[in-house]
């Protein structure tokens, strides 16, 4: 009996769910209620695939890649491409005769008479020549024989993945019904609902009679899921504040590869397998010794990444220059573009956001981003950049118009890297120039960014023209350049992470995954975050307050609970939440309903004038941006119009724009009829014949797109209220939290007076059975 407790100590902090509408079949063991079982049929070639995380993965990626042809081209070509960069270089550093290239030592064409240039075949010494060069080099034969060991492995790689790619192939042609010429017809929801609807038929998934889109996403995302939750969470090693540079976030590929081979894949990993932790990370009592045991794994990683450093920066090298050499020579600005650091793709991300989902996201959100960035300017860097602009073109228009006159200047040694260099530095200093014409509102522009992005530092309320707002938009929207620049000096500093930076924190990483780890009957454990749970990890100052009974300790961040929540329930319209992410989502609509009720109706959101015409115009943003527009525009024309006799807030204009849409969230409209009783007049963004012009799976994107967008700014807009509001003192005995109300009659109270909106009309069953529970 003391060992027991003993042992029941040791679980303490291992949350358990079990499924409480299926239950396992009794006699089966763990692992195999995990595997995969599919009846006798058209689909009796699959039987007990063992692996379903990456089942489902292979799936889902087959669908991205756009079939068996695109992932078998692909990998061929990546594979011609890595033999091409060795062969090349191999080839440039022994077979080329640099001396005859650059003319530094005369030919004899003596045996020629009549020929006098240099060509390309007189630099390339002799296949014996090169050969012998290439055997005196030791360092070289050494670097060869690793990269063809490499090539090797990565061949074996391919033909494995193109073996499985070739049964999902099958798969999706014999148990899906989609022939590999449709599949670029089919979305991933449609492909998605053929795999819930085959669960009905023939049970995938042995211990759930019903297979939901959340299982879907728990077992593709399983791993990302808990990335992203221990950046929420600021656990990663990620974040530095250096002596001179001030904060710095450095994440890199390379850095993001080591990590999940040390936390999930590696022979010393928290996860046994693709679906389950290693007992000893369940135990609290052994806590200790497993961190010391990932802290020295991690020096011992560190220390493999830095003997290898040196292969690795060079290959980085070599890649870099092929990929983006020619690219700077046509284009010198294009290393001025920017894009989402791969830190805010996990910093940005919702819980079970889809890799596409998330791009997309992203992608709408590059435009406003890059004018809110380009609204800074520096006038002493601009006055700088004139003057250095006007020196370099002065002279790179003489060089131009001396090539013009007489094309043998360019034969002129090194005419031709001036002419390059200049332009370099004409483009540069023009990048630092602003626009005299342009007229940028810095909160507008940052609004507009949230409306795509879903989430931003509270700090940044109000303090979008300050330079330290920028600085930290800077780390999350990085410059190319600076993205090169860090992927090359990643293997430099990959190391030094894993070494110093990564055993401080090796213990709490070891509790995050004990005490944010649940079990899912038939799923296996995943990160307690990625359930939607809104009553264990909501944050009340995020409307959840009464629905939730977390410490602060276990809230999400910046309501990354909530708007997932909300935007996994607008992207899976058939998902049925379960009855404390409903409440929530009841709550949330009739708050939406009754702010809806103080602001005009969205026809007179804008007045009549070029402005709404412009905006809802179908050559205009898409609809997620003229909606936005017009909820930032709200909040200065409407107060200025006659017919209404009080300005609406920005939360009221874009509570009515959501009550406009009519789609609730979360509804489980069938997908092939979403807006059959949505007229045009009812969406301000989408006239009639977008509509027309639209498929119903892009309608549904573009919709579901556009009220998360607005339903983003909107949450913003009620939590900056909320932390705007004074709080009077706590009584004695009070919860830490001021938002946070103990006792289950209390919060049995206020759920049953917190209005339900459009979830009213769901079952009480599950209610009442949860209550008693």
């Amino acid at each position: 009996m003391a060992e027991q407790g003993e042992e029941d100590r040791d679980y303490r902090e291992y949350r358990r769910l079990e499924d409480c509408e299926e239950d396992s079949p009794p006699g089966e063991e763990e692992e195999e209620q995990l595997l995969l079982h599919v009846t006798e049929g058209p689909t009796d070639s699959w039987h007990h695939i063992k692996d379903l995380d990456s089942f489902f993965t292979k799936i889902y990626q087959f669908h991205q890649r756009n079939g068996f042809a695109c992932v078998l081209l692909s990998d061929v070509l990546e594979l011609l491409q890595f033999l091409f960069v060795v062969t090349f270089s191999t080839f440039l550093l022994c077979c080329v005769d640099y001396d005859v290239l650059f003319a530094t030592r005369p030919l004899n064409h003596s045996h020629v008479p009549e020929r006098a240039k240099v060509t390309l075949p007189d630099a390339v010494l002799p296949a014996p020549q090169c050969a012998r060069r290439l055997r005196s080099s030791g360092w070289l034969l050494f670097l060869l024989v690793l990269a063809g060991a490499v090539w090797l492995c990565r061949l074996v790689t391919a033909l494995r993945r193109l073996v499985g790619y070739w049964e999902i192939r099958s798969f999706y042609i014999r148990a899906l019904g989609i022939p590999a010429e449709e599949l670029c017809n089919h979305s991933w929801q449609s492909v998605q609902a053929r795999l819930l609807a085959l669960q009905r038929r023939q049970p995938l998934c042995v211990p759930r009679r019903e297979l939901t889109e959340l299982d879907i996403h728990h077992r593709i995302l399983r791993f990302r899921n808990y990335t992203v939750a221990m950046v929420n969470k600021s656990l990663l090693p990620v974040r530095f504040r250096l002596p001179l540079l001030g904060p710095v976030v450095f994440l890199t590929r390379g850095l993001q590869f080591n990590l999940e081979l040390l936390l999930f894949r590696g022979p010393a990993a928290l996860f046994q397998n693709t679906w389950s932790l290693r007992p000893q990370v369940k135990r609290a009592g052994a806590r200790r010794a497993l961190a010391r045991g990932l802290a020295r794994a991690a020096v011992l990683l560190g220390v493999a990444n830095l003997a290898l450093c040196p292969c690795v920066l060079g290959w980085r090298l070599l890649l870099a220059f092929f990929s983006y050499a020619e690219g700077l020579k046509r284009a010198p600005g294009s290393l001025g573009a920017r894009r989402w650091s791969l830190y805010a793709r996990h910093y940005l991300r919702h819980f079970n956001e889809l890799g596409h989902e998330l791009q997309a996201r992203l992608g709408r959100g590059h435009a406003p981003a890059t004018r809110y960035m380009d609204s800074f300017s520096s006038p002493l860097l601009a006055v700088l950049a004139r003057h250095v602009g006007f020196f370099a073109g002065s002279v790179l228009a003489v060089l131009i118009v001396l090539t013009v006159y007489d094309e043998d200047v360019l034969t002129v040694q090194h005419i031709l890297t001036a002419i390059t260099l200049l332009g370099l530095v004409v483009t540069v200093a023009r990048s630092f120039i602003p626009d005299e014409h342009a007229v940028w509102c810095p909160e507008q522009l940052l609004q507009r960014v949230l409306a795509h992005v879903h989430y931003l530092p509270e700090h940044w309320q109000g303090r979008a023209g300050r330079a330290e707002t920028r600085a930290e938009m800077a780390q999350l929207f990085q410059y190319k350049a600076v993205f090169i620049l860090e992927e090359l000096l990643s293997p430099l500093v990959t190391p030094l992470i894993l070494i110093f930076a990564f055993p401080p924190r090796a213990l709490d990483i070891v509790d995050f995954f004990r005490n944010f780890t649940v079990e899912v009957a038939g799923v296996g454990d995943i990160c307690s975050f990625a359930q939607l749970d809104v009553r264990h990890h909501g944050n009340p100052q995020w409307l959840s307050e009464g629905h939730t009974e977390a410490p602060p300790e276990r809230q999400a961040e910046h309501g990354k609970t909530e708007l997932s929540l909300m935007r996994f329930a607008l992207s899976n319209p058939r998902w049925r939440p379960p009855p404390p992410a409903r409440r929530f989502l009841g709550h949330l609509q009739a708050q939406v309903t009754r702010d809806a009720a103080t602001a005009p109706a969205p026809r007179h959101l804008l007045p009549e004038g070029p402005l709404p015409a412009s905006l809802l115009s179908e050559d205009s943003a898409l609809a997620p941006e003229a909606l936005v527009s017009s909820v930032l525009a709200a909040g200065g024309l409407v107060a200025r119009d006659p017919r209404f006799g009080q300005p609406c807030s920005t939360a009221s204009a874009t509570a009515s724009l959501l009550a406009s849409l009519r789609t609730p969230l979360g509804t489980c409209a069938a997908p092939e009829s979403p807006a059959e009783h949505q007229g045009p007049e009812d969406r301000p963004a989408l006239s009639e014949s977008r509509l027309r012009s639209l498929s119903r799976s892009a309608l549904l994107a573009e919709v579901a797109s556009a009220e998360m967008s607005l339903h983003a700014i909107y949450l913003h807009q009620l939590h900056q209220q909320q932390q705007q509001q004074p709080q009077g003192p706590q009584p004695a005995g009070a919860p830490k939290h001021p938002f946070v109300t103990t006792g289950s009659a209390a919060r049995a109270s206020q759920l049953r007076e917190m209005p339900l909106g459009g979830w009213a009309e769901e079952e009480e069953e599950e209610e009442e059975e949860e209550t008693m529970t």
